[in-house]
């Protein structure tokens, strides 16, 4: 069993993949060819944005924007520290200070509740960090963020395809910013990522920025780095979006599937009521976490732990957050674990994943789990 099963989304698709890239090698424009617009085209359409702008990776999308709206030396930007390492990244690469917030014990994106008493006069923007494949709770955000005159710009890397409140993950605030790294629901097979607005004037910027501040050929008018997307990765991005609304259907199939395997008995990662998740991973809650990740390794099932050492602990950034006090985030971080999902685990291996997790942490009922039907 894989933990990301990226071999059999190839199978799946395979032929699709590669008369897409046999369309690169034949035309031979590799950098901005027109696989780059056409993907452009496609996930403006699919998020509802009015632009999109892709480029090398969801880090630098996150920077791109950061410099597209000025942001930089002697600024702040409220964002969460259970999470992977890139927005506090990509707000140090724009020369700007990042500020750590604690999370909500539900779903552990950031907590609106805690955003207020972190401005200062220094604070300009704000970045919420989807996790686990469901956006953070955007709209209490741009509340805050509007009585404060504040930017907001979602890291939707894990989330794009989920929805909140009907709206495309993307899609929910001044920039969207998105990743296609592999194993993320929609991904390449290298590194990616997507920038998307509904502002006219900062597409054109971030068009400019990731061209090497370029606005036309030798004419350079802001800095930017080189930070294009590859024609190649969005010809596969192109293939992948051919089946990415039914993987999406697939994975919350083996969602459900585990959810009526385990919530009576596990602690759950949830999913608001009003908001979607594309499960870019399925996680759960666990003592003694080691030894049950021991236990289901020998069982020949694989897990990672999304994240064990928050970003405000890590030892190039702890010296950013001497201030911070993030509780929920520590707990968090000392217990979640999540497990094999994706649109092709087989129904028998969700199975097989819920007893051998069931059985790791001792939980009781296994009879009646292992008769739960699950659904499709």
């Amino acid at each position: 069993m894989k933990f990301t099963d990226l071999t059999s989304q190839y199978d799946a698709s395979r032929s699709l993949i590669n008369s897409r890239i046999q369309s690169v090698l034949d035309h031979g424009q590799y950098v901005m060819g027109p696989e780059v617009a056409e993907l452009e085209q496609r996930l403006a359409s699919y998020t509802g944005a009015r632009h999109c702008i892709t480029v090398s990776s969801g880090t630098t999308a996150m920077a791109i924007a950061l410099m597209a709206v000025g942001i930089g030396p002697g600024d702040d930007v409220i964002t969460s520290p259970f999470a992977a390492i890139a927005a506090t990244e990509a707000i140090l690469l724009a020369g700007a200070k990042p500020v750590f917030i604690d999370i909500e014990r539900a779903t552990c994106t950031l907590d609106p509740r805690l955003i207020e008493p972190a401005i200062t006069p220094a604070t300009r923007a704000i970045i919420p960090v989807s996790l686990y494949g469901q956006p953070s709770d955007m709209d209490a955000i741009s509340s805050v963020a509007a009585r404060h005159g504040l930017t907001v710009i979602e890291n939707g890397a894990q989330s794009f395809g989920a929805t909140y409140h009907g709206r495309q993950s993307g899609n929910l605030s001044l920039i969207g910013c998105t990743s296609f790294f592999p194993a993320h629901p929609l991904g390449c097979y290298g590194d990616g990522g997507a920038l998307l607005t509904n502002d006219d004037a900062l597409a054109g910027a971030m068009r400019a920025i990731r061209m090497h501040g370029r606005a036309r050929r030798h004419a350079h008018v802001r800095l930017g780095p080189g930070a294009r997307m590859d024609t190649l990765q969005c010809a596969i991005v192109l293939a992948k979006l051919e089946r990415f609304d039914q993987e999406i259907k697939q994975r919350r199939l083996v969602a459900a599937a585990y959810d009526a395997m385990l919530q009576q008995h596990v602690p759950l990662i949830g999913s608001r009521s009003d908001r979607t998740s594309v499960y870019a991973q399925y996680t759960v809650l666990v003592e003694d976490r080691e030894r049950v990740r021991a236990v289901l390794a020998q069982a020949g099932i694989p897990t990672v732990v999304h994240y064990p050492v928050p970003v405000h602990r890590q030892p190039a950034y702890a010296h950013l957050a001497a201030g911070a006090s993030c509780p929920v985030t520590d707990a968090m971080a000392a217990s979640v674990l999540s497990l094999p999902i994706g649109p092709y685990l087989a129904a028998s291996d969700a199975r097989r994943v819920a007893l051998s997790l069931l059985d790791a942490t001792a939980a009781r009922q296994l009879q009646s789990v292992e008769s739960v039907e699950l659904p499709g």
